[in-house]
């Protein structure tokens, strides 16, 4: 890949950061998938036990939110996860109609047995990569989020350092 100025970008170049994305994101899924299919889990359930795993006690309302799906493919997917013991689901104790989620114990292994090798591999694109582009790639990456979400999502992040 060749250098390319981001205050002269032109459509090609956005063209391939798009493209990049797309490559990206399915060898990074793709690690994974061998655990997910033999155990019958899929995409959207490693997405929520990840969320749950990172930020426990999230409301299933901010799940919701951050997954950007609707109620009925949460409820589909919490079910399977709940019915296998991966996830726990508690009343609030301040608003009985809030649940809270939790990752079990066998929920954890679980999920770090499918997050392994994509941290892996993230990790080995960062060491390549060198810590400014890491730092760069992370402001990119939050400029893609809807602006209104900006400081939502960064606090988010933040609690889990």
């Amino acid at each position: 890949l060749r250098q390319t100025n981001p205050l002269f970008l032109q459509e090609e170049e956005l063209q391939q950061g798009i493209e990049l994305l797309f490559f990206a994101n399915r060898d990074l899924t793709n690690v994974s998938n061998e655990f997910l299919e033999k155990d019958g889990i899929g995409r959207a359930h490693h997405r929520v036990l990840h969320f749950v795993s990172r930020h426990k006690g999230i409301s299933v309302t901010k799940l919701l939110r951050f997954l950007g799906i609707t109620k009925q493919s949460l409820s589909r997917v919490l079910t399977q996860l709940i019915d296998e013991e991966f996830i726990e689901q508690k009343k609030s104790q301040n608003d009985g109609r809030q649940r809270h989620l939790y990752i079990t114990a066998k929920g954890s292994l679980f999920e770090r047995k499918i997050s392994n090798p994509q941290l892996k591999r993230i990790a080995r694109a960062y060491r390549k990569a060198g810590a400014e582009a890491v730092e760069n790639y992370r402001k990119v990456l939050i400029e893609m989020v809807d602006e209104e979400e900006h400081d939502e999502i960064i606090n988010f992040l933040e609690k889990n350092k």
